[in-house]
């Protein structure tokens, strides 16, 4: 497991938390596994042994050429180079240290695909996006709250990286409710782009109209929801 950032990778070099990391999966034998950011492979040896089969996918080639050196008698490890969100691989069981910069738009893939359960580890400040309600809220959290069932498993520090970055982790558990469609949520994105503006003002752009006081930013998550499923049907007809 890896995380990247613009000036660099910093892995996990705690093996107690790599294990806790993998206990929280809850894998059987029945469970593919995939994980997106081989690293330097401190997770990869212990989903292999709890897994029916795991597939490892990293975009560095050198780290690629070294786990496949280190792990090549590992024989349900399937080790991919490439860009793991581009993958249509089957899978039960998501793993994944998710860079910064992309945690918004891996939630996004995620929350497309039918899985069973996640465990993802992202930065702190962007794993308390997750959880904040009322005015607040951001769509990404809307849609992740939407489709799964989510609760911070553990927080990270910093000191359990090489080379130690600036902020502490967080390790997320999502269990998947519901499978949404691309469309949906670049609608409901399309919404929090007008969340201070009024109902009416909003939907009119949408073509539809309502009488309401209310703005997209005091509805509930699954009213968002609702919306957007409503002017996705109007469009498509």
């Amino acid at each position: 497991m890896k995380k990247q950032k613009r000036l660099g990778q910093h892995f996990l070099i705690s093996e107690s938390i790599a294990k806790s990391i993998v206990g929280a999966a809850e894998l059987t034998k029945k469970d593919t596994v995939l994980e997106i950011g081989t690293g330097k492979g401190i997770l990869t040896p212990f989903l292999c042994k709890e897994a029916k089969k795991v597939i490892s996918i990293e975009s560095d080639k050198k780290l690629y050429l070294k786990s496949s050196l280190k792990f090549s008698k590992i024989s349900n490890l399937n080790l991919k180079h490439g860009n793991g969100f581009k993958t249509n691989e089957k899978f039960t069981v998501f793993i994944s240290n998710l860079p910064f910069s992309q945690s918004r738009k891996a939630m996004e893939w995620l929350i497309e695909k039918r899985f069973s359960r996640a465990i993802v580890m992202v930065q702190k400040e962007f794993a308390e996006k997750l959880f904040v309600t009322g005015k607040k809220r951001r769509a990404v959290s809307v849609l992740v709250n939407y489709a799964t069932d989510i609760q911070c498993f553990m927080s990270v520090n910093k000191s359990n990286f090489y080379p130690i970055p600036r902020v502490d982790s967080s390790v997320l558990k999502l269990k998947r409710k519901k499978t949404l469609n691309k469309k949906l949520i670049k609608t409901v994105n399309k919404l929090f782009s007008y969340k201070r503006k009024k109902l009416p003002n909003v939907l009119k752009q949408f073509g539809q109209y309502i009488e309401s006081e209310k703005r997209i930013e005091d509805l509930t998550g699954d009213e968002i929801i609702k919306i957007a499923k409503q002017i996705n049907r109007k469009q498509s007809v």
